[in-house]
This record gives C-alpha cells, sequence and structure tokens, in this order.
C-alpha cells in the first residue's frame, strides 16, 4: 500500500560528480527550478518557439484513486440498494440532468459543463489507468509516453516567463511511471511541481525568491549572474550542459525576476470571499492557485487531490461523517464551481478548458466494508470552458452502472479530444528514442458532441 499525505488520503495498491557540482553551483535558484530550466536549455531554441495554434489554456483537475460515478454523477436511484447506495440525485441548472445531493454547488453551474457518462477501459490498477487517462496510451513497456501537459508545453515553448506546465503539488500520479511526465519527450517538458500544502497559511511556492544577501537589483543582477557562470566554466570542463547553460540562466532569470510571474504564486492577493469561495482546503486553494497561473499564462495546470480509493465506509468518506471538513464532496463541490464561476467572472471560461476525471469508476455492487471497489468498464469525465457547449450529457451506462449502452468514450478520444480543443494536432510526429516517428496519438477520435 502507498501511503500519500494522510491515511485517508492512502490509495490501495546514481549522481555523478559532474552533476553533484553542476547543481550545486546552481542551488541559489533551487533543486527543482534548477533542473527544469537546464532541462529545457539543452532542449534547444526550438524548445522555446511559440508554436500552438490556439491559446487556450487547460486546467485538470485528477481525482487520484477513482472516483466513484455512482455517487457523484451518474446516480441510479431505481436500482436495489446495493446498487444505488445512500445519497439522493438533485436537478441542477441544466434541464434534465442530476446530479449527487451532496455536489449543490456543482449543481448550480451544470449549465456549463459537459458530462460524459460513458467512459470506459479496462485497466483496473491506480498506475496504468492513471498512464492511460493522462497519455491517452494504453500503457506499454516498449514506449514511455509523454503526458498530455508535457504534449502542450512541447506545442507552447518557453517564450513566457511563466512554465508552460505545472503541477499543483506535484506530478506524482501513476508511481514510478510517471503518469504526468514528459515520457519519450526531453525532461524539458515535464511539469514544474510547485510542492508542498496550498492550504496551508504559511504556503509558499519554492525556488521563486533568491536566498537571503542576493540582490537582483537593476543594475547588477546580471553582472553577478554572469560571473557566476563564468566561475562555473573554470570549475568544470565545457560539456552540453555548459554549453546551454546561457539559454539555462537566461529561462531561470525569466521566472525569477518576473513580478508578474511571481504574482501569480502568491494566494495572498486573493480577497477573503474569493478564497472561501473555492474553499480552505487542498484542493480548493490548488484549483485558485490554477486559476492564478493560467491567468498569468500557464498553458497547462494538473491539480492533484488524493483520498479517491473509497475501498470501505464510501458514504462517511465522501460527505463530512468523519470530522467536520474531512468529507471529499463538499470540498470538491466548492472548489469545482468555485472554479467555473470565477473563470466566467473574469472572461477566462471560453479559453480556458476545465477537465476533471480520475483513472476509473467503482463497482456497482457495493463490497462488505461498505465502499466500492476499481471498476474501469464505466465512469464519469466532466468538461467546462475551452468553447466546449455546456449543460448536456454525453453517452450513458446501463440500469446498474456496470458498462455503457449508449456513445463509449475510451481514453484515447478524452486524450485526443484535450488536445484538438488545445489547439494541437492529435496526428502529429513526434521522434521518440532511436529517431522513431510516433504519432501523438495513434488512435482515438473528437468528442464532436463537446462543441
Amino acid at each position: 500500500m502507498k501511503t500519500k499525505l494522510k491515511q485517508r488520503d492512502c490509495r490501495c495498491d546514481g549522481i555523478s560528480r559532474r552533476d553533484f557540482l553542476h547543481l550545486g553551483t546552481l542551488s541559489c535558484l533551487g533543486v527543482s527550478l534548477a533542473d527544469m530550466f537546464r532541462f529545457q536549455a539543452v532542449a534547444g531554441d526550438s524548445a522555446r518557439r511559440v508554436r500552438s495554434p490556439k491559446d487556450n489554456s487547460c486546467i485538470l483537475i485528477w481525482l487520484d484513486g477513482g472516483p466513484s460515478h455512482l455517487e457523484m454523477f451518474d446516480l441510479k436511484p431505481d436500482a436495489p440498494h446495493e446498487i444505488r447506495g445512500d445519497f439522493k440525485p438533485i436537478s441542477t441548472s441544466a434541464s434534465g440532468i442530476q446530479i449527487c445531493e451532496h455536489l449543490p454547488r456543482t449543481a448550480k453551474v451544470m449549465q456549463d459543463v459537459a458530462l460524459i457518462r460513458s467512459l470506459t477501459h479496462e485497466l483496473g490498477n491506480h498506475d496504468t489507468g492513471a498512464r492511460y487517462l493522462l497519455t491517452g496510451h494504453r500503457p506499454t513497456p516498449a514506449v514511455n509516453y509523454p503526458s498530455l501537459g508535457s504534449i502542450v508545453a512541447h506545442e507552447t515553448g518557453f517564450a513566457r516567463a511563466m512554465p508552460p506546465y505545472l503541477a499543483i503539488p506535484n506530478d506524482g500520479v501513476g508511481g514510478d511511471s510517471g503518469a504526468a511526465k514528459a515520457g519519450y519527450l526531453p525532461g524539458a517538458y515535464a511539469p514544474f511541481s510547485v510542492g508542498g500544502d496550498p492550504s496551508r497559511g504559511d504556503y509558499k511556492v519554492r525556488d521563486l525568491d533568491a536566498p537571503e544577501g542576493v540582490s537582483f537589483d537593476r543594475t547588477q543582477r546580471r553582472q553577478s549572474m554572469l560571473k557566476s557562470i563564468d566561475d562555473f566554466s573554470r570549475a568544470i570542463e565545457e560539456g552540453p550542459s555548459t554549453q546551454s547553460r546561457d539559454a539555462f540562466y537566461e529561462q531561470a532569470y525569466r521566472l525569477i525576476t518576473s513580478p508578474q510571474a511571481k504574482a501569480a504564486f502568491n494566494l495572498s492577493g486573493e480577497s477573503a470571499a474569493n478564497r472561501d469561495r473555492y474553499g480552505r482546503s487542498r484542493i480548493g486553494t490548488g484549483c485558485l492557485l490554477a486559476r492564478r497561473l493560467v491567468e498569468a499564462g500557464a498553458r497547462f495546470v494538473t491539480v492533484v487531490d488524493t483520498g479517491w480509493d473509497t475501498h470501505q465506509q464510501i458514504f462517511k468518506a465522501l460527505p463530512d461523517a468523519f470530522f467536520p471538513g474531512s468529507g471529499k464532496l463538499p470540498a470538491l463541490d466548492r472548489a469545482y464551481s468555485g472554479l467555473l464561476t470565477d473563470l466566467k467572472e473574469r472572461g477566462l471560461l471560453e479559453t480556458t478548458l476545465v477537465v476533471l476525471m480520475g483513472e476509473f469508476g467503482r463497482t456497482p455492487k457495493l463490497n462488505s466494508l461498505g465502499g466500492r471497489d476499481h471498476w474501469p468498464r464505466a465512469g464519469s469525465v466532466c468538461f467546462a470552458g475551452g468553447g466546449v457547449r455546456g449543460g448536456q450529457v454525453i453517452g450513458a451506462t446501463d440500469a446498474y452502472g456496470e458498462v455503457p449502452v449508449e456513445r463509449p468514450v475510451r481514453p484515447e478520444d478524452a486524450a485526443f479530444t484535450i488536445l484538438k480543443l488545445l489547439g494541437v494536432d492529435p496526428i502529429k510526429e513526434y521522434l521518440a528514442s532511436g529517431n522513431r516517428p510516433l504519432k501523438i496519438m495513434a488512435e482515438g477520435s473528437f468528442i464532436s458532441e463537446l462543441v
């Protein structure tokens, strides 16, 4: 069993001397930030060109562990109790669409949401399921496919001070497989992980400030940085990393000296009322931070919320039944509805695609512990913004929520559609290791009902 954060958030299932010296020299920028931009420099000038034909952004809310479609967006009130469970459906702002009673705020924004009830695949393991959904490719040992965010970063490049792809709090999805990472693409296209817990009162994103005693005033900052570069080049022999150091430092320099980029990470700029609208939970503050990052120029932000692996006591784990603030549904309800409402008020919803999903659904029949187990054959995913036509349901499952009986949607289709809505050509070819040409998406088709 893998431990993540608190117990209730659990899911069931060598450095060389040269590298050490290199990282030590760059420690004033922080290891994670330094690594990211060192990779970007090695990627070369082509990585810094803006190549995307559209300027849409994406916020992906990833419910890690497998959210239950039967307790959220696909309730079966007429089924036997061991199928339907304890929760009741409620009406929404979209005519004819009902969702869970514990998502009342989300019910009010469903006119902006396209609800897909027929997501289906066959991989019931957390890591493989996550890889399938986050890359659009069935996992195989032959190819390590890049995540959707990494593809968007590759197509966008690094022309802006804000990194194109970020993860809140980190990219630790899919275990060692790195479902949210760069795959066969260069490491430059992995997400910048903000780290920490955004809901903490003292939260601060690491690596964005110069250490104490280092000044970046206008007349001295570049000179002192160039001196550090010269000292560094004398310390070790020339190599690929040192040859590309100018580009690396330029990228790092642009982020840590950009007032607009740094301000986006600072939640203290938000009003108390808006913070309350999102909720003060991890997912709430994560979604608020994601909005700020998109507003500042990020192209793909993944907000990871753990704790959705509800094998037991599902009717206590999802609402606030254990203790106030413990419920997954109330926290998600505030965060998701708050994000859609805030984006709409700011005129950003049309250019920001918001996707809500996890790796699979849950078993139609409750188990002996009052929970539901892994069930990849049926699940739900929500699309909103980014040109999506809201207020509709796409697909349907049978009377027990076991399998799709109408318009099945595969992970390949979801991935193909996300990329297309972000202006990326899903059938474009990349070169994997060994100069092997691979289409970004070898399978899948656009979910035309969304637009």
